[in-house]
């Protein structure tokens, strides 16, 4: 086995346009070459306008939709609003770097939509190093 990411293996996409966003994977769910199931969802949604994809290790894909949601509910209830993408990629980054020493093999895509409804995406390495979507100029 060449890498622990590569074990069960992933893709997610994700895509902006004008005022809107996209996200998708793929639904296979494998051990190396071996196909175990193909009902495997690897996109969530953590509020009205927040999406995150996961690739990687099965079990810490599930470990980290625990964290995220324990998370995100706790912003709601003490902010008494939902949690925003940018809030939310925070969160992401800062929870992955916590387990910097001992990571979780998962590698985070998030797409949302701002508070202007703006197209937001980010991506992170399994240790929280986020690559944001650069500010655009307004579409054609």
């Amino acid at each position: 086995m060449s890498s622990i990411m590569q074990y069960n293996g992933a893709a997610v996409i994700a895509m902006a346009g004008k005022d809107c966003i996209a996200i998708a994977s793929d639904r296979r769910y494998g051990i190396r070459n071996q196909t175990v199931g193909c009902e495997m969802q690897k996109v969530f949604q953590m509020s009205d306008k927040v999406m995150v994809g996961l690739t990687g290790l099965a079990t810490d894909q599930q470990t980290l939709l625990q964290k995220f949601r324990f998370r995100a509910n706790m912003y709601r209830l003490r902010e008494e609003r939902d949690i925003g993408c940018r809030a939310f990629s925070n969160m992401v980054s800062s929870l992955l770097y916590e387990k910097r020493f001992s990571p979780y093999f998962c590698e985070p895509v998030i797409a949302g939509l701002d508070d202007e409804n703006k197209p937001f995406l980010s991506g992170m390495d399994l240790l929280g190093a986020q690559v944001k979507l650069p500010p655009h100029e307004p579409y054609p």
